[in-house]
């Protein structure tokens, strides 16, 4: 047996939600968040590029277990497209590659426009994401002045709302699902309009169902972090439980949670046939997720300590 990795700062689980501050990556926002914690084991779900602000959970101890379930949830967010101007990367980081005029745009124009974003559909990624091709980041490949080609992707726009509008610019709230890349919607757009855009404001609102009062600044950390005050930044992190509380919920009796952490699966009247599920005990806590297998039960996918 391997020997045991010795702990590098505090052991605790549970959910952070930071709002990221504009002109950090969300990795170097993670590494601020752990050192003010002192967490010895923590993760992020799902990047923000340095130009957008706004939800970026951070998964601490045993919650990193469960990253999938937040990085394959919807999402919201709201952005300012700046119309007229196209850049290399989609947002107001790149590099301008082509300046139009607006034509006039009536409110009607712009809600049909809108209206054929809206539902399921496919989108060809930016090459500026963190994608991967053969090992190597999309972005990488980008700003050494190489494009690849990328399959389109299945998405599904919930929502697409015009918050506002000016001369050269709108204002949109975004309700997406997963894989969904805001700069590459906003291209769009901007290209059905017949002027070009990209991404000059970005914001994160809310992922898998968490609000965005619930969110924490860096500042309102290290604040307390000055005053060693740990028992007040712990009060900021959720329960590892909330992770699933946008999942489907079925409650265990004690006889059926003794079969799942032995591992074997259940027969769970009214389980839905795809995703994700959440199994609790008699309290509301999470005991551990499941799915249902091709036999019609439902089987243990990832187990949890009960009362985490």
């Amino acid at each position: 047996m391997g020997r045991r990795r010795k702990p590098s700062g505090r052991r605790f689980d549970g959910v952070l939600l930071l709002d990221k501050p504009q002109g950090i990556t969300s990795n170097e926002a993670l590494q601020t968040v752990k050192r003010i914690y002192n967490a010895d084991k923590a993760g992020h779900t799902g990047s923000l590029d340095p130009l957008a602000t706004g939800m970026l959970p951070i998964l601490f101890g045993e919650g990193t277990k469960l990253s999938r379930l937040l990085l394959e949830a919807d999402k919201v967010y709201t952005t300012r497209a700046k119309l007229g101007v196209t850049t290399d990367s989609g947002d107001a980081d790149g590099k301008v590659l082509e300046t139009k005029a607006i034509p006039e745009i009536s409110d009607e124009r712009l809600e049909s426009v809108l209206a054929k974003f809206r539902g399921q559909g496919t989108q060809i990624p930016s090459m500026f994401s963190a994608l991967k091709k053969d090992g190597k980041k999309l972005y990488e490949l980008a700003r050494e002045g190489i494009e690849v080609e990328r399959e389109p992707r299945p998405i599904n726009i919930f929502e697409l709302t015009l918050l506002g509008r000016g001369d050269d610019w709108i204002d949109l709230r975004v309700h997406c699902s997963k894989g969904t890349y805001v700069r590459t919607l906003v291209e769009d757009i901007g290209q059905a309009l017949d002027c070009g855009a990209h991404v000059v404001e970005l914001r994160r609102t809310n992922v898998a169902g968490f609000q965005a009062d619930a969110m924490v600044t860096l500042d309102a950390l290290n604040l307390l972090r000055d005053d060693k005050a740990f028992a007040e930044m712990d009060a900021h992190c959720g329960p590892i439980n909330s992770l699933a509380n946008h999942l489907p919920r079925f409650e265990l009796t004690a006889e059926e949670i003794s079969w799942v952490v032995k591992g074997q699966a259940l027969l769970i009247p009214g389980a839905p046939t795809e995703g994700d599920l959440a199994l609790v005990d008699a309290e509301g806590q999470l005991v551990a997720l499941g799915a249902m297998m091709d036999d019609g039960r439902v089987g243990p996918t990832r187990l949890l300590i009960s009362g985490q």
